[in-house]
């Protein structure tokens, strides 16, 4: 059997899977959301640019990607994401203004290789815009068949699904895109690997271009400096998540421990774990309240456990020290980038996948302190208490290591724009 013959049994029998699945598919709750147009019973529009974008961290950097975009002559571009969240967002920041683009928002066509035929076929895009890891094989046959370039932007690929792709790497060879910005030298490693070295370049992480300076918030924590007792020092604990609350209470008896008069800012992730939090810690017998509850300072050595919300980003400015959870068990992390524009340096678990596109640069430069378990993040709070740092440094510092690494939107639309330039030349 030769390659293109194995090929096209690979593709039948991937299609075959979503005939299969698609009236399956109809009764989930997320992809309802959308059905019509995700099996083209509603159509898209004709578009210049396809930009697709995975949920809702993908289409905020397209509504980015599009904003920044400088065309020569009349586009209309099409911007698409799989998640109902991904499409509000898109249609909430896109008014088609008066202009050179005009813009159009729809669902994500289901990647069955009929249906991709028929949506290729129908925007006939010049240009097609992938962010970050969305490689779907029948997107990708359908555009090669129909002309279209393909670039991805923002690219990020983890060595799970660089090894997932390798089972058949001659199938993404034949696809490959024109060209990948990957955002990092081993994500660019791992896509070379996957489509070949020539096609792919290094650009600044976009996430850098949403990021704001540091605000200053003066009134927000004005307001909840008359909740805490004056020279007694502040911990918040942020962002915890149901699967580190022990680990986390065990952090909480090491810090009273040896500063017994520590008021503790304790903020679930969830709202509805408070009462959780509140029995642990009365079993625990450590002193605890409600935010709710205060009406003036509360006792040194207590846990004041965050049942309101809004308040997290004024309770960094007041801290002296900080965790952020969500990253003692596998869940992530949450964003200690908040932490930082406070003026604190904070302290973080292991697991902080979810902003690993950060780089470990802000480790090296002293702006982020991992901890391998709860006794080294316990530790590392315990460390910022006896060495307090200088807010206003700490920000200017943010503020640099944010510059230095903007400029990737600009990059990708750069581009974009001779992307399909140069296509309709050759047209």
């Amino acid at each position: 059997m030769s390659l293109t013959q194995a090929h096209k049994i690979a593709f039948q029998l991937y299609d075959l899977g979503w005939r299969l699945a698609l009236p399956w598919l109809h009764h989930n709750n997320r992809l309802a959301e959308g059905y019509d147009q995700r099996t083209l019973q509603k159509g898209l529009p004709p578009a210049d640019i396809w930009i697709q974008a995975a949920s809702v961290g993908e289409s905020l950097l397209a509504v980015e990607l599009v904003h920044a975009l400088v065309l020569r002559r009349q586009a209309t571009v099409l911007v698409t994401s799989g998640t109902r969240q991904g499409v509000d967002i898109l249609t909430h920041n896109f008014s088609d203004p008066p202009g050179i683009k005009k813009i159009r928002v729809g669902y994500f066509p289901f990647d069955r290789p009929c249906l991709m035929q028929a949506a290729v076929g129908t925007i006939r895009p010049a240009v097609m815009v992938l962010l970050e890891t969305e490689i779907w094989p029948g997107l990708l046959q359908a555009l090669k068949k129909f002309g279209s370039r393909v670039l991805i932007v923002n690219g990020r690929m983890t060595q799970k699904s660089l090894k997932r792709y390798l089972l058949w790497p001659s199938v993404w060879q034949s696809l490959k895109p024109d060209k990948i910005l990957a955002v990092s030298p081993a994500d660019g490693k791992r896509f070379g690997r996957l489509f070949g070295r020539q096609r792919v370049a290094i650009m600044p992480n976009m996430k850098f271009d949403r990021l704001a300076a540091p605000a200053a918030g003066e009134s927000a924590s004005a307001a909840l400096q008359t909740l805490l007792p004056p020279r007694i020092p502040f911990v918040v604990l942020a962002s915890v998540r149901r699967e580190e609350e022990a680990l986390v209470a065990n952090m909480i008896r090491q810090v009273l421990n040896r500063h017994p008069r520590t008021v503790i800012g304790l903020f679930p992730r969830h709202m509805h774990r408070v009462d959780s939090w509140q029995q642990r810690l009365h079993q625990a017998q450590i002193p605890c309240c409600l935010r709710s509850t205060l009406s003036g300072p509360a006792d040194a050595g207590t846990v004041v456990v965050w049942d309101t919300i809004g308040e997290l980003s004024a309770a960094y400015r007041l801290a002296a020290a900080a965790f952020v959870g969500g990253s003692l068990a596998p869940l992530g992390g949450q964003n200690f980038l908040e932490a930082l524009a406070g003026g604190i340096i904070p302290v973080t678990g292991p697991w902080w996948d979810n902003f690993a596109w950060v780089g470990t640069q802000i480790i090296d430069s002293g702006l982020l302190k991992v901890a391998a378990d709860w006794r080294q993040a316990a530790d590392r709070i315990l460390e910022n208490l006896s060495s307090p740092v200088q807010r206003e440094r700490v920000t200017e510092q943010l503020r640099q290591f944010i510059n230095a690494h903007r400029g990737g939107t600009a990059t990708a639309c750069g581009l974009i724009a001779n992307f399909l330039e140069n296509n309709r030349r050759a047209g």
